[in-house]
Formats: C-alpha cells, structure tokens, sequence
C-alpha cells in the first residue's frame, strides 16, 4: 500500500515501488495505485513520477481516488512548473492539430478531433471542433484543474468560441465537477458542419457525446461506397450519420431507426438539409424490437451501430448477449447476398471477442457469412502504441450469402 506523505513545499511527486517503472519505461500512461511506494501530491496534482532510487521518469496527473492512480503525460527529466504554463499545453495541440492538417480538415470536411485523450499524449481530455466550434470534455481531475491553461492555449492557436460538454455521471472516471457551460466566446449551441460534403446539423449543448459520432467518419464513407440501389436499414441511427451517406452514395430507400425521438428528428432534419427526404423514413422505436418485426428480404444493407453495450468490465457478459441479438436478427432477416456492417464501441470488448460474438451469431442463423473488411476508428482518433487501450472502435463489414 502507498504511503501518502503530509504535503509539502518540495515538488509534488510519487515514488514507485522498486521494480515497479518497466511499464513507464515502455510508454504506457498508466500507472496503477498498487505500483506506487510514497506519495507527495494532492487529486489533481501533476506530479513528477520517480523510481525508487529518484529517477525522473516523467510528468502525469495525480488521482485520489482512482485505481489509475496517474495517468502520464510526459516521458523525461522535466518539472511541474513547466507543465503549468500555456506554451506547454499549446505546443502539444498544435502537434495533434497538424496531424488533423495531413489527412482529416479539408473544405469538405470542418468537423473533427482535436484532442484524443492518450491517444494524443494528452490522457483526461476531449476536444472536437465543430466547424469555429470546440467542444471539451475533462476526464479526470487532473485536466479539469488545468481547465484555463488549456483554454488559453486553445485560444492562442486560433479557437475562439469554446464550450465545456461535462461527462454524465455514469460516464465519470473521477470527480470531475464542473457542470456543462461556455468557457469561451458564447454562441448558439446548434451549428452546421460538412463532412466528406455531407451536410449536418450539430446540437453540441443537448447531443449524446460531444454532438456527434465523428469516430465512424471513414466507415460513413464506405457505407456510400456500398449503398448504390440498396434498400438500407441504419439501427441505432442516432442523427442519421450512416444513412445521410448512403443516401449520398445513391441507396434507393434508407430507414433510420432510433429510440431517441429527437434523434430521429434531427435524422429527419438532416435528410431535408442535404435534399434527400424522399428517400428517407426516421423511425423512433426500439432497435431490438424493430429488428426482430421487421419483413424477410427487405433490407439489402444494414448498419449496427449501437451504443456501448459494455461500459465496464462487470457489463461484458450482458453485453455480448446484446452484440449477439441483433447480429443474429440482421443475419436472419437481410436479402440474400446482402451486406451487414457491425460495431463495438465498448472498449471492454476485444477485437477477438467481437468477431467471436458475430460468428456466434452467423451460425446460429445457418447462413455463410463472410468478412469483407475490418473497420476501424479513424485518424483523428489516433491509438497510442504505447497504449493499446485506446483502440476502442471495431467493426466488421460482412457479406451474407
């Protein structure tokens, strides 16, 4: 068990128990509370992480009450001072900004994120950028006690207008308090964006996430490569994301189904923004239950895309029952030779497991199913490989015979 020294004026830090600085050593951000010998630090402090004998090993934030006891930041001989100060945060956004630049922000496409928690090296934040927009999400205790270096630093690279979109409280890692608010350059919470030229309207201050799903912007788009002349059926459509792309992709009909009636709506209002309305139905029910009344033979393509089944290593088992229903009920119900697109967003479900669940699923409906791509999270959500946790995104596109 750590000690936990009385505070003091010597630099906040823990010390890990021998043996114990492999892990960082490799890179991965985590450190767990059972690795940890003392510690000098308050929640939320950043601290530097020594090894037993006082090596500086690096920089992270400090958590209370956490099993990840601290999540780092930096690898290398440097001080708290520096990792207070504006220039330091501004330097490592303009490096996951430039990575935006070489492949995701273009004239077609002005939403995107920004900040990728540790996939960016910046572990306890979010930050998608609608448009003039940013939305923030802080994680942990640690980014939400840095909250007006972060927001100067965003302001200094060119963001003006700034809002906080707080975790709900079964979403919480930590003690985060501070509520839903501007923070910076207050507007109106709906704004209008284009992806790949696909138009959408984004309400950032009522939405689910930060507003929108921008993690399936690459698999949106190989739906449109597949849906010319299909009969589409988009579950768990949320604000139609996949369907207003199939329509772009010159699917003959598409159905989005959510239980969410403000969802559905604003998939309605999506398709008339694009002018695409008469081959679109928004439907507000039940996924399950729409999924197993629906006709024979009628859909020719179909998304699943549902929310994280999985929000804890304790929910794995519902979960996979979950997975397992609706592949089940898209194999048994889509025409012959149609297509399935499937997703996992729920970090606790591998990859191997998710393919084990959809072949659970295939041979349970008696149909050759066969994997014609594996889909993945896209660049502006990049996977540290250090961290193989921020790989949470799978999908497979599978045809069935």
């Amino acid at each position: 068990m750590a000690i936990f020294a009385p505070k003091s004026n010597q630099m906040t830090h823990i010390v890990l128990q021998k043996g114990r600085e492999k892990s960082i050593y490799n890179r991965h951000p985590w450190i767990f509370s059972g690795a940890i010998a003392k510690i000098n630090a308050e929640d939320g402090d950043i601290v530097q992480v020594l090894t037993h004998d006082g090596i500086v090993l690096g920089l992270g934030f400090y958590a209370e009450k956490s099993q990840i006891s601290c999540r780092m930041f930096f690898w290398g001989n440097a001080s708290v001072a520096e990792a207070h100060e504006v220039l330091f945060w501004e330097n490592k956004i303009k490096n996951a900004l430039a990575l935006r630049k070489m492949g995701v922000i273009s004239p077609q496409t002005n939403c995107y994120r920004l900040i990728h928690a540790e996939g960016d090296f910046m572990p306890g934040i979010i930050a998608d950028v609608y448009n003039d927009l940013v939305v923030i999400q802080f994680l942990i205790r640690g980014t939400e006690r840095l909250q007006n270096t972060l927001i100067q630093a965003l302001e200094k690279i060119g963001y003006k207008h700034i809002y906080l979109k707080a975790k709900t409280s079964s979403h919480k890692l930590e003690d985060v308090r501070t509520p839903s608010g501007w923070l910076l350059g207050k507007k109106e919470g709906i704004v209008e964006v284009v992806e790949h030229g696909v138009r959408f309207v984004v309400d950032v201050e009522e939405g689910q996430k930060t507003g929108f799903f921008l993690d399936q912007r690459e698999n949106r788009k190989r739906v449109e490569y597949w849906s010319k002349n299909k009969t589409v059926l988009n579950a768990f459509s949320y604000t139609g994301g996949f369907s207003l792309y199939a329509l772009a992709g010159g699917a003959k009909h598409v159905d989005s189904v959510d239980i969410s009636k403000s969802a559905v709506e604003a998939a309605h209002q999506n398709a008339h923004l694009n002018g695409f309305e008469e081959k679109h139905k928004a439907i507000a029910e039940d996924c399950f239950s729409f999924l197993g009344d629906m006709p024979d033979n009628y859909y020719d393509l179909i998304v699943l895309d549902p929310p994280a089944f999985a929000k804890s290593q304790r929910a794995v088992q519902n979960a996979t029952r979950g997975y397992k229903q609706i592949n089940l009920k898209a194999f048994r119900k889509i025409k012959p030779g149609g297509l399935v697109f499937t997703f996992s967003c729920s970090q606790n479900i591998s990859k191997d497991l998710f393919q084990k669940i959809v072949f659970g699923a295939a041979a349970d409906a008696h149909r050759n199913v066969r994997i014609i791509e594996q889909l993945h999270q896209p660049q502006d959500h990049p996977i540290n490989i250090y961290h193989p946790e921020s790989e949470y995104l799978k999908g497979l596109l599978l045809f069935v015979d």
